[in-house]
């Protein structure tokens, strides 16, 4: 399965976004948080988790889909909320806690809900794999032609929600496609110190359903696998269990000092950088100009600049407000 120009230059599109934006945030993030870093300070208090590094993972599987598709992520959910459609003014207005925000600046950047896209996150580990679950199931209790499509962490899949998910999801052939984001560094715990075997998608065999594992953080192989599970989904023919080798540049968290990465680790990664290798794929095969994927670039540029600028204007929610939309 190759990708057809137009996926080919969206999902160039959505992977130089995604990491645009993830650039930006890091810079915003930090702004006042120095020479001390204080987690409270700046535009953007709170912990923050970014994935630059891991776009193929987003763009390879939402290039396939459609708005009425379901797509449930995990506490770093930039990249995928960006490919999957969500609002990126009301996404960032969102980050910086501002009352034009999705949720009105509650919920900030690991609870990101946009239901209009049906998309969203939390910063629970694997909680998103019982609502996809449940999306799945609407969608072939409904007989529409919908899918559920849930990220976890490589960390994720020692959780019990990761076994429940997968064993319901199998037991009632539900079209579902759980992508495992396998960076290596469960925080800080490296996946070889934690989990029993080296593959997460060969846990699929327990459950009696595909497993399919993607070396090399590579766009195009994404793509391919996530096509096929997504097409079976759509068949009727019950879910997959995807795990991707991907690469996180950053740290577990802005902040983290990453004692526990090996030295010129990060430098490694980004000399494969998936974004440059797609772009020399496009141009050398010539299936894009140079030109057209600037263009695609540019825009992308235009539009997380705008989307920081709408965010930094906004105004914040009235004191008053936080008595609603609350329980008691």
């Amino acid at each position: 399965m190759t990708p057809s120009k137009a996926q080919l230059l969206w999902m160039y599109g959505a992977m130089a976004k995604a990491r645009y934006y993830e650039d930006t945030m890091a810079a915003a993030y930090m702004e006042g948080k120095s020479p001390k870093f204080d987690i409270g300070a700046g535009p953007v208090p709170g912990e923050m988790h970014l994935a630059a590094g891991q776009e193929p993972c987003a763009a390879g599987v939402c290039v396939h889909l459609r708005p009425e598709d379901t797509v449930t992520a995990t506490h770093r959910p930039h990249h995928i909320a960006i490919a999957k459609g969500v609002d990126l003014n009301k996404m960032t207005a969102e980050i910086f806690g501002k009352a034009t925000g999705l949720s009105g600046g509650r919920g900030g950047h690991m609870h990101l809900f946009d239901p209009k896209v049906n998309f969203a996150c939390s910063g629970i580990i694997a909680e998103g794999m019982g609502p996809a679950a449940g999306a799945a199931l609407a969608a072939k209790m409904r007989k529409t032609k919908s899918v559920a499509v849930s990220y976890l962490g490589e960390g994720a899949a020692n959780q019990g929600a990761f076994h429940e998910a997968l064993n319901l999801a199998a037991t009632w052939d539900l079209p579902a496609i759980f992508v495992v984001e396998d960076n290596s560094w469960a925080i800080s715990v490296p996946k070889d110190k934690a989990t029993a075997i080296a593959d997460n998608s060969a846990r699929a065999a327990a459950y009696g359903i595909p497993g399919v594992h993607v070396a090399d953080n590579d766009t195009l192989k994404i793509f391919e696998v996530a096509g096929a599970a997504i097409e079976r989904a759509r068949a009727g023919k019950g879910p997959t269990l995807i795990e991707i080798e991907t690469y996180r540049y950053y740290g577990h968290f802005q902040g983290d000092p990453e004692v526990y990465r090996p030295k010129g680790e990060v430098a490694e990664l980004k000399a494969k950088d998936s974004i440059e290798r797609l772009r020399k794929w496009a141009i050398d095969g010539k299936h894009a100009t140079a030109a057209e994927l600037d263009a695609e670039l540019n825009k992308a540029k235009a539009e997380v600049d705008k989307a920081f600028a709408f965010a930094r204007a906004s105004a914040y929610p009235a004191p008053e407000e936080a008595l609603q939309h609350v329980f008691a």
